[in-house]
């Protein structure tokens, strides 16, 4: 019996394909997204073998683009981005134009119409939260004053996407219109947008008037009942539901509508609840949408028109970048912090996707105007860990020599403000790595207690409290040797890694114990897997939180009158005891 079968292949090819690439590029040290694209292209009609469905293919492309903007929205912070508001704001504002007139310059060499010139200059201008975050997160970086500035520019390109997703349909009725049809006038025009306006604050009024009530108190209810499944179930509706529902009622894109839809989310106390339980089918559903956008690209343009994609290239992986340079050297920030954001802006990604994919639709861009975006985003998401590699390179020798010159000022500086960073000259100490909850309690606690101790953490703010809880601190990362070895390993008799980071923490501890095999270990772990990896790699003991918590509990539980062991009876010649006093919970 014969099965119409488009849907299923699509989905175990593509996926199947998609998990393969993306491992061996990961592999690679490149973005997952470049794996993911190549499977597009591998199973689109451009290749042999294999083809997947277009249409299909589209469909569920749009769904991914729901689920991607539910979980922008989802992770949309206003806190974020006020925190670096006076950088972020203006910085991508000027970003966003200069890579715009950089593709509509390159358009206009090309004799493309104006129109298409500047959306395609547009979907250059906006970088892949995806990359950024995770060359962010491999540097540690988020919480540092570039990753917050990089994370609110992000936040702003987001915003000018949204914004753009509402405004392009306008624009279409208006410079694109219908075959035949008279051209608009200037009442026509005004028309169009304020009614466009009109549908949009009319649904923005609906969702948070109404949307932001009965949203959580659905969730609340939902939760309230144990089925993690009706949960999971419940976020989907919202996400999906109000996507569809804004597109029926008020016009609007799924995409806006998904986006609102997390925002609202974002306010709910359980959100992160929603985003765990909802992200592996976002996950799977944003694979299918790179491999459905990897079809559309046709690899003989790289053959065709080797100059123009080298040029689109060139636009995002240096005009812009270089934009972004200058503008955050003008705001007084270090040349560490510009190069840091200008690498992490050279590249495009998914919503240079979803802006082109729209402009095709809406006849505001060509098939092979939106395939030199592809080719661009291909090209730059490929060899932005490159340029990374060189910018890390570039800041340590650059760290190296300012360190080397700045020697004897430290130590004239460390004389006069013992805070700033003390001679460790210690024997017999306890090593702390982190002072966050759990290692600045462990420290004073050992402090109050005679222990010597020496804290090694990253951050600055938290290695100055350190000191100024008067302990000896090491600021730098423990896996960097060089700071590892200030802590003195040789000479202490303990170490204890209070950092939520086991794979780190297991390649430390190796070093450690090869400099003083009589060092005690103890480490953090949170899964018995984390404590197996702690043990094979030194350490002698690794507490698991969880089982802590429950062994604790136990006790109080055993402690209560209801579990307490039964007193002996007393003999005839001696008094009974008096009462023991209660446990303390």
């Amino acid at each position: 019996m014969h099965h119409d079968t488009d849907l299923i292949n699509i989905v175990a090819v593509g996926l199947a394909v998609a998990f393969v690439l993306g491992a061996l590029a990961n592999r690679l040290r490149m973005s997952p997204l470049v794996g993911y694209l190549a499977a597009g292209i591998i199973v689109g009609p451009f290749t042999p073998g294999f083809v997947a469905d277009q249409e299909l293919a589209n469909q569920l492309a749009e769904i991914g683009v729901m689920l991607l903007m539910f979980g922008v929205g989802l992770h949309f912070s206003l806190k974020d981005l006020m925190e670096v508001k006076a950088i972020a704001i203006p910085g991508a504002v000027a970003q966003i134009t200069v890579a715009t007139v950089l593709g509509w310059g390159l358009s206009a060499i090309l004799g493309w119409p104006t129109l298409h010139g500047v959306i395609f200059g547009f979907a250059l201008a906006t970088a892949s939260t995806v990359v950024l975050l995770r060359a962010m997160e491999e540097r540690r970086l988020l919480e540092t004053t570039r990753g917050r500035i990089a994370v609110g520019w992000l936040i702003v390109e987001d915003l000018a996407c949204v914004l753009a997703l509402v405004m392009m349909p306008v624009l279409a009725d208006i410079f694109v219109g219908t075959e035949g049809a008279p051209p608009p006038t200037l009442g026509g025009v005004l028309n169009t947008v304020m009614w466009t306006m009109l549908k949009v604050a009319a649904f923005v009024a609906v969702m948070l008037v109404v949307g932001r009530r009965v949203i959580p108190l659905v969730l609340e209810r939902i939760a309230g009942t144990g089925s993690r499944e009706l949960f999971t179930l419940s976020v989907l509706a919202i996400a999906l539901g109000i996507a569809f529902g804004s597109a029926l009622l008020f016009g609007v894109s799924f995409a806006l509508g998904a986006f609102f839809a997390g925002m609202l989310l974002n306010e709910s106390e359980l959100s992160h609840k929603a985003a765990n339980d909802s992200l592996p089918l976002r996950d799977a559903f944003a694979v299918l949408f790179f491999v459905s956008v990897g079809m559309l690209f046709d690899p003989m343009i790289l053959v065709n028109r080797p100059l123009e994609v080298l040029a689109t290239a060139f636009i995002i992986m240096f005009g812009k970048s270089a934009a972004a340079f200058f503008i955050v050297r003008a705001f007084g920030h270090p040349v560490s912090t510009a190069l840091t954001i200008s690498a992490s802006l050279a590249q495009i990604g998914e919503f240079a996707f979803i802006i082109a994919g729209l402009g095709v639709a809406l006849r505001m861009l060509s098939v092979d105007e939106q395939s030199l975006v592809l080719a661009g985003a291909l090209i730059s998401i490929m060899l932005n860990p490159m340029i990374f590699r060189l910018l890390d390179r570039r800041l340590a020798r650059r760290a190296a020599t300012e360190a080397a010159a700045a020697e004897d000022a430290a130590r004239s500086e460390e004389e006069q403000d013992p805070l700033a960073h003390p001679a460790l000259d210690v024997d017999d100490h306890t090593i702390v790595v982190g002072y966050g909850r759990v290692g600045r309690q462990l420290a004073l606690l050992l402090r109050d207690r005679g222990v010597p101790v020496v804290v090694v953490e990253e951050d600055g703010d938290l290695a100055h409290r350190a000191r100024e809880d008067g302990l000896l601190a090491v600021r730098g990362n423990v896996a960097s040797v060089p700071v590892m070895q200030e802590a003195l390993p040789g000479r202490a008799k303990l170490a204890v890694f209070a950092i939520p980071r086991a794979l780190e923490a297991g390649e430390t501890i190796e070093r450690m114990k090869t400099l003083n095999p009589a060092l005690t270990v103890l480490a953090r772990a949170h899964s018995e897997a984390e404590v197996r990896h702690l043990l094979q790699h030194g350490a002698d003991g690794a507490v698991l939180a969880e089982r802590e918590l429950a062994f604790s509990l136990a006790e109080m539980v055993m402690s209560t009158p209801p579990y307490r062991p039964a007193r002996k009876p007393a003999s005839d010649d001696t008094a009974p005891p008096s009462d023991p006093a209660p446990a303390a919970a």
